[in-house]
């Protein structure tokens, strides 16, 4: 693409969104940033990333955590900072790319380029997805979906400006049950394409 875009995906647990992404990143021909922002700071650390996955995306322990002037004692929150740093840098190198969760949406609000997606699911289809990756009984899966959405809404409250999920707040909320995730991916393509072609 000539001009820098950046599409952040937030998503519910079971809605495909790391596969529509996934598609997305391809067909545009851009790199996805997830859960492979931690090798590159494991590297740069030198710590393990195995340490770092388990603290990944999740709310600080206000219990067991302190802030004291301007700096944290909290994992949680230090590792969040530094992933947001990481989409900073990526962001001002020019390059574009697709990005899943980590309040992207919020870090690079100024950028001209940033596409902001919310995608959500019907509860069976979500249900269903989960129970088959996982192989988990029904009640099983939506324990996991309410769990890893509690805590994705829990970690985007913390730091965002508005609430997780708010419709208002993202260019385009799509819920990916209604026409799959090939489907859907190709509309949010689309919509990508002809917002930046207005920039």
């Amino acid at each position: 693409m000539d001009k820098q875009v950046i599409i952040s995906i937030s998503r519910e647990y079971g809605s495909g969104g790391h596969v529509i992404a996934e598609k997305i990143a391809k067909d545009l021909g851009v790199s996805l940033y997830d859960r492979n922002i931690l090798d590159e700071i494991a590297r740069e650390k030198e710590t393990s990333v195995e340490q770092l996955e388990h603290l990944d995306e999740k709310p600080r322990n206000p219990l067991l955590s302190r802030r004291v002037r301007g700096f944290s004692n909290s994992m949680e929150e230090n590792l969040a900072e530094m992933q947001f740093e990481y989409l900073e840098n990526k962001a001002d190198s020019g390059e574009s790319f697709v990005v899943l969760g980590r309040c992207s949406e919020t870090v690079l609000k100024d950028r001209e380029g940033l596409v902001s997606i919310f995608i959500v699911g019907d509860r069976e289809v979500k249900s269903a997805r989960v129970m088959e990756k996982f192989s988990l009984s029904k009640e099983e899966a939506d324990v996991k979906i309410f769990r890893h959405d509690r805590l994705r809404r829990q970690y985007h409250n913390r730091y965002s400006d508005f609430k997780w999920g708010d419709a208002r707040k993202y260019d385009i909320c799509i819920n990916s049950s209604r026409l799959g995730l090939e489907r859907t991916a190709e509309i949010l393509e689309d919509y990508v394409i002809k917002k930046v072609e207005n920039l």
